[in-house]
């Protein structure tokens, strides 16, 4: 393999309790095909990124081949590793399958479906600038910071409040460093960017698009369908 190669990290490992469906959200269908397929696809029609990594629960090697690889011809093109307990884990289990020639990753949630191919692209950009980055939106709301009894402490000023999704892209060497220092500490955090900011490096927001949600509870799965609609009759971008 040539030095310098992007890599993808997908993750869908994760339990889907609050879907209550009784299957991994990865595999309920979104449109005709399964959630899981739609950012795969994506990554996969990337042509700077030279791999994908899926990140699966163990025990679903089998329904992730029969209800997604298989079906779309995608066996041959990405390598399946089974996940840990916590989302920290799962990514360090796509890191460690990576190549070493691997000079930048971008991690991505499965369970954003709707993700588009040039938010993958701004992220991996701002990522070889920066180091680090993550596609996020500006808060609309009002937010509260509130103590253990329930009574506001704090009302941050909104200007400078992001939500952030996914994708994150980082240097290779960067977030192993990052996610090797956490796990060595014990330190887990909510997204990989938190790992990286812990060791005193910058992350760089790229704007994204509001109809990159990640598909949670079944209202999700019902709101991703009618902007999958809207997409295809628009024409994907």
């Amino acid at each position: 393999m040539r030095l310098g190669e992007i890599m993808a990290v997908l993750l869908a490992a994760g339990q889907s309790r609050r879907m209550q469906s009784g299957i991994n959200k990865q595999y309920l269908y979104l449109g005709a095909k399964p959630v899981l397929y739609h950012s795969l696809a994506t990554l996969l029609d990337i042509h700077e990124i030279s791999g994908v990594v899926v990140v699966i629960a163990a025990g679903e090697e089998d329904l992730c081949r029969q209800e997604v690889l298989k079906p779309f011809g995608f066996e041959t093109k990405v390598k399946v590793v089974f996940g840990g307990a916590l989302r920290q884990d799962s990514v360090f289990c796509g890191l460690a399958a990576l190549p070493f020639s691997t000079e930048l990753v971008v991690i991505h949630d499965g369970a954003r479906p709707l993700v588009r191919s040039v938010d993958v692209l701004n992220s991996l950009a701002a990522a070889r600038e920066y180091g680090a980055a993550t596609v996020g939106l500006p808060v609309q709301d009002t937010i509260k910071v509130v103590d253990t009894v329930g009574m506001v402490v704090e009302t941050p000023l909104r200007e400078q409040l992001w939500s952030v999704q996914t994708p994150q892209a980082f240097t290779f060497q960067l977030l192993m460093q990052a996610h090797r220092q956490a796990l060595a500490s014990g330190f887990r955090g909510t997204d990989d960017a938190s790992l990286v900011e812990r060791l005193g490096y910058p992350v760089k927001i790229v704007p994204g698009t509001y109809s990159n949600i990640k598909v949670t509870t079944p209202e999700d799965l019902v709101v991703a369908r009618e902007l999958l609609r809207v997409k295809e009759l628009k024409g994907n971008c």
